[in-house]
């Protein structure tokens, strides 16, 4: 008597609930995936806050000479380059800790720190790499609104701190919007945080600052605040960000916590080599940094001249309020060449945000928006008019900061 068989139940490898639940970051597609998908060329991309001069010259030479010795493993401690940092800094060697970009640090920060059911406190909207990572661990994300004119909330972050609570992440400028801390209400917060929260002070955007007021993190480092971290990136400012290559500075023993749950080798030859030619070029640094202080000035008069309303920013990048669904704009501009920014992932479905770029690449921006503009209608899909006021947008006619 024939007996069918059962086929096999096939047992697939699972992950546990908390990384199950999880939604990927969305990073920006590079300019040759989406000139594929979309069928165009000739693209500009000013989506992802990226140094428009390309790499500096210095460390594409270094880049150049260190590839004689590629055969060999990199410097696991990075210490030409971090000696290098510390002497710019003014910081003692061994507060300073190298990341495959200034992310991996941010991982670190919460591998190091965190343990299951522990909990991580950000803004909303801000870098969205925070609660993920703090997801990655089995720790929960504490998010807390920016306040009425789209600061943080420093108040109520501090209240939200509780016995559970291991880690405060500030973005200074932030991301997306560009807005900065003060330096008495930052000390004020720490004041308020209690001793063994680390509070990470994440500056990839602070070489573009131009606000004396903004607090400074490394002179927070070995002084009365132990628990300060300060991030940094050589992705924006130095144009390096394909290298993946950032450090971050802290306390001594929290430098070693972080050291024990680093990789090995964690960051690459070539990109320590750029990063310390990068460090010596001063002329392409101020020349990325006129380049966005130019775009930016050039952008916000083009923008007020639509009539509409911009977050005035003091990184490299700003904020628009479109008329309709931010993701139609963004597809729009995309059909015609001009890779930019939808808000929606941040929960801010009619902003769009734009890095400065050349000259000309800021002038074909301003071109296209228009054209996009004039096409899409102001009404939204119930019928209602898409635009609303938002607080802290500089309206037509008014003077940026």
């Amino acid at each position: 008597m024939r007996r069918d068989r059962q086929p096999a139940t096939i047992m697939k490898p699972s992950a546990p609930e908390h990384i199950a639940r999880i939604i990927p970051y969305p990073p920006g597609k590079p300019i040759e995936e989406l000139e594929r998908e979309y069928g165009i060329s000739g693209s500009i991309k000013l989506a992802s806050n990226e140094n428009p001069l390309g790499p500096s010259p210095k460390a594409v030479e270094a880049i150049v000479s260190a590839t004689s010795k590629l055969h060999r493993y990199p410097d696991g401690s990075g210490f030409y380059l971090r000696k290098k940092l510390a002497e710019k800094h003014g910081l003692p060697l061994d507060t300073i800790l190298l990341g495959n970009g200034s992310n991996e640090i941010i991982e670190l920060v919460i591998r190091a720190l965190l343990t299951p059911g522990d909990e991580v406190i950000m803004a909303s909207p801000s870098f969205l790499l925070y609660s993920l990572v703090a997801r990655w661990m089995g720790g929960t994300p504490i998010a807390i609104p920016l306040s009425a004119d789209l600061g943080f909330d420093l108040e109520k972050m501090a209240g939200a701190v509780t016995a559970k609570t291991k880690v405060i992440f500030l973005t200074n400028p932030n991301n997306p919007t560009g807005g900065v801390i003060g330096k008495a209400d930052f000390e004020a917060f720490l004041s308020r945080v209690p001793p063994g929260v680390a509070v990470v002070l994440d500056e990839a955007y602070i070489e573009f600052n131009t606000d004396p007021d903004t607090p400074r993190g490394f002179d927070y480092i070995g002084g009365k605040w132990p628990s300060v971290i300060v991030l940094r990136t050589f992705s924006k400012a130095y144009g390096l960000a394909g290298l993946r290559i950032g450090f971050g500075a802290m306390d001594p023993e929290v430098a070693s916590f972080l050291n024990r749950v680093r990789q090995p080798f964690n960051t690459g030859s070539l990109a320590q080599a750029a990063a310390l030619a990068a460090l010596e070029d001063e002329e392409f640094l101020q020349k990325s940094l006129e380049t966005t202080w130019n775009g930016l000035r050039f952008l916000y008069g083009e923008v007020e001249k639509m009539g509409l309303r911009y977050i005035p920013s003091q990184a490299n990048f700003f904020l628009i309020e479109v008329p309709c669904e931010a993701k139609l704009v963004y597809e729009a501009m995309l059909r015609r060449g001009v890779i930019i920014r939808s808000m929606a992932s941040y929960g801010m479905a009619r902003f769009i945000r734009i890095s400065a770029g050349l000259p000309e690449e800021n002038q074909r921006f301003v071109r296209t928006l228009r054209e996009v503009l004039a096409e899409i209608s102001p009404v939204d899909s119930n019928g209602e008019e898409a635009h609303a006021a938002a607080p802290n947008l500089v309206p037509s006619g008014a003077q940026p900061r």
